[in-house]
């Protein structure tokens, strides 16, 4: 009976031994410090260095895009406008230049040169008359009036006839070397006021930049957007990674290249994550001051880490849980 009774004690003791340790196991499993991290992705966000009106919007929410899909439109009624406008100037620009290369016309230099033709006429025949009145004053036959008037016009009818001649040969020259770069120069202006507002006009339809998955849509057709106003948010799925904030105690052993098991609420599943980046310095992200208690501050690092298994579908938002130990 006493032996039965020893046994049974035992047997107890045991049992309460075996009970304290799993319920201390329990209690330390639950109260295990876990670090939760979010799932992140590259961001772009569609833009247009125009401001207007939103025209027209070809995407959705939740689309799946490609790079180089048209997202939206701006109305640019003014740059229409001015598009014309200079357009206008262009081709003046351009025949006033063609004007200038090609010089004058046959007909103008025909008439330049009638003009010469009668300049020299003129001044023969005044020659002719000098001459005349010239020897009956030497004779004493006409006052000396009449030998100086004879005498201005042969002079005059000389001058008229040089300038007829230079005139012509200003016209057979053509313009100027000066007056040719003034004229290329101003067609050249033109064509890039041209090209400036086509460059604008260009802006006003924006394409995606990349392939991925519209996140968010910011303004809707017939608002206004201003110049720099992100319209349409695209994630880039194909860069997906999870970041936490890590605090400075719990680094020990964290390098490039740690591999850890994690679970994803989201899916009820558990994956494999391996860590390419930590940050060059701390922050205070998540700062915890335990000076009071006689310890130190504690900063944080930003550590980021990829999937292993590509497979797992994760999705930007999406929490990922971690053991400490484990990591």
């Amino acid at each position: 009976m006493k032996t039965k009774n020893i046994t049974y004690t035992i047997l107890v003791a045991l049992a309460i031994v075996i009970l304290s340790l799993l319920i201390w196991w329990l209690a330390e499993k639950e109260n295990r410090p876990v670090i939760e991290g979010i799932v992140e992705c590259r961001t772009y966000r569609a833009s247009s260095k125009l401001a207007g009106r939103i025209d027209s919007l070809f995407v959705a929410e939740g689309d799946w895009i490609r790079t180089g899909e048209l997202l939206y439109t701006i109305s640019t009624p003014e740059l229409d406008a001015k598009l014309r406008q200079v357009e206008a100037l262009e081709v003046a620009a351009a025949a006033l230049n063609r004007e200038v290369e090609r010089g004058a016309r046959k007909e103008q230099i025909v008439a330049v040169e009638n003009i010469w033709q009668k300049a020299l006429v003129g001044q023969s025949l005044a020659e002719k008359s000098y001459i005349r009145v010239k020897n009956l004053y030497e004779k004493g036959v006409v006052p000396r009036q009449q030998y100086d008037e004879a005498l201005a016009n042969y002079e005059a009818m000389i001058a008229t006839a040089n300038s007829a001649k230079a005139e012509y040969e200003l016209v057979i020259e053509g313009a100027t070397r000066e007056q040719r770069e003034a004229a290329a120069a101003k067609m050249r202006e033109a064509q890039a006021a041209v090209a400036e507002v086509n460059s604008y006009l260009d802006d006003a339809r924006v394409y995606a930049p990349i392939t991925g998955r519209v996140s968010s849509i910011i303004a809707e057709p017939g608002e206004l957007a201003s110049a720099g106003y992100p319209v349409v948010v695209i994630l880039d799925l194909s860069e997906l990674w999870a970041t936490f904030n890590i605090k400075e105690d719990n680094m020990a052993g964290i390098t490039i290249g740690t591999q850890f098991e994690a679970y994803i609420p989201a899916l009820k599943q558990s994956a494999t994550f391996e860590v390419y980046h930590i940050a060059a310095e701390a922050d205070f992200a998540t700062w915890s001051a335990t000076r009071a208690r006689g310890g130190f501050d504690i900063r944080t690092f930003e550590v980021r880490a990829r999937r292993v298994d590509k497979d797992t579908a994760i999705l930007p938002g999406m929490s990922i849980v971690v053991n400490s130990s484990r990591l």
